[in-house]
C-alpha cells in the first residue's frame, strides 16, 4: 500500500505546487500540451526537477574520473615525497640497549593490530572499487566489495576501542602547535628534544581522522550499502565517503612511513610494548616517564 501512496502523494504535491506557482505566473503551465508530447514532457520535467540532470552528470564525472585521479595522485606523489625525505634526511636512530619505556599494553597492541589488518583490507578493497573500471569489473570487484563490508565492521569496532583507550592522551595541547611548526623535527638530522607528550601532533591528527573520520565513513558507507535514501542524499554520502577515504589513505601512507622507515625500529614498540628510552626522551620530551617505566 505504501508503494502506491508515496508516489501518489508526490504527484499530488507536485500538482498543488504547480497550481500555486501558476497563480503567480500562469504562463508557466499554459504552454504545456500545446507542443509535441516530447517537448511538453521536457517543459513539465524542467518545472519540477529543474537542472538535476546537470548535477547528476557532475556527480557521475566526479565518481568516474576525479576521485580516481585523486587516489592515483596520492598513491604516487606521497610515496615519492617520503622517498626523497629518506634520501635527504634518512631514518632517526636511537639506542635500543638497556631497559625501555613501557608504552602499550597487550590489550592495546591487540586492538591496534586488529585495526591495522582490517584497515589494510579496507584500503585495498576500496582501491579495487575506485579503479574497478580499469580492472575490468566483474567477480574480483564484487568480491572486494564484500570483503570491504566485513573489514569495515571489524575496523569500526576497533576504532571505538582505540577512541576510548587513547582519547585522554590525544587531546590537543599548546605544544602541539610548536610540533607542527618544526614538523616534529623530521626536517633535521640533529637529535634535540621535541615538544610532544605521549603522542605527538601528527599521531593525534591520525587518531582523530581514523576514529572520528572512520565513524563518518561507517555512517556514510552504511547508507551507500543499504541504498535506502533519496538520490541527492546518496550522492552527498558518496562524495563524503570518497573524500574522507582519500584523506585516510594519505595519512595511512604517512603512518606506514613513520613506523617502518622514519624511525629505526619504531614498529617493534607495537610488538613488545616498549619504546627505547632515548626515543621517548627526544621525540616525546614532555611525556613524564613512569617510575616503573
Amino acid at each position: 500500500m505504501k508503494r502506491v501512496l508515496i508516489p501518489a502523494s508526490l504527484i499530488a504535491a507536485g500538482i498543488v505546487a504547480a497550481a500555486v506557482h501558476a497563480g503567480v505566473d500562469p504562463g508557466i503551465i499554459s504552454p504545456i500540451g500545446a507542443a509535441p508530447s516530447s517537448e511538453s514532457f521536457k517543459q513539465f520535467n524542467d518545472i519540477f526537477t529543474g537542472e538535476w540532470q546537470q548535477y547528476g552528470e557532475v556527480f557521475t564525472n566526479w565518481q568516474s574520473s576525479l576521485f580516481s585521479r585523486i587516489f592515483l595522485g596520492i598513491l604516487t606523489v606521497v610515496p615519492v615525497l617520503f622517498f626523497l625525505h629518506y634520501i635527504v634526511f634518512g631514518a632517526k636512530h636511537f639506542d635500543h640497549s638497556g631497559p625501555g619505556v613501557f608504552y602499550f599494553s597487550v590489550f592495546t597492541r591487540s586492538i591496534h593490530w586488529l585495526a591495522a589488518v582490517s584497515f589494510i583490507l579496507l584500503v585495498l578493497t576500496g582501491l579495487l572499487v575506485i579503479f574497478g573500471k580499469f580492472l575490468g569489473g566483474g567477480t574480483l570487484i564484487m568480491s572486494g566489495r564484500s570483503v570491504h563490508i566485513g573489514a569495515a565492521l571489524v575496523f569500526t569496532g576497533t576504532a571505538v576501542c582505540m577512541f576510548l583507550i587513547w582519547i585522554k592522551d590525544m587531546l590537543p595541547m599548546p605544544h602541539d602547535i610548536k610540533w607542527m611548526l618544526i614538523m616534529g623535527g623530521y626536517l633535521s638530522k640533529t637529535k634535540k628534544p621535541i615538544p610532544s607528550g605521549k603522542f605527538n601532533a601528527g599521531q593525534k591528527s591520525w587518531f582523530w581522522l581514523a576514529t572520528a573520520g572512520g565513524g563518518i565513513m561507517a555512517y556514510s558507507g552504511w547508507y551507500l550499502y543499504s541504498f535506502q535514501a533519496m538520490t541527492d542524499q546518496l550522492r552527498i554520502m558518496s562524495i563524503l565517503h570518497s573524500s574522507l577515504a582519500a584523506a585516510l589513505v594519505a595519512f595511512f601512507i604517512i603512518h606506514l612511513y613513520m613506523s617502518l622507515f622514519a624511525i629505526k625500529g619504531s614498529v617493534t614498540s607495537m610488538i613488545t610494548g616498549y619504546k627505547p628510552r632515548e626515543e621517548v626522551e627526544i621525540l616525546h620530551s614532555r611525556y613524564k616517564i613512569p617510575d616503573n617505566g
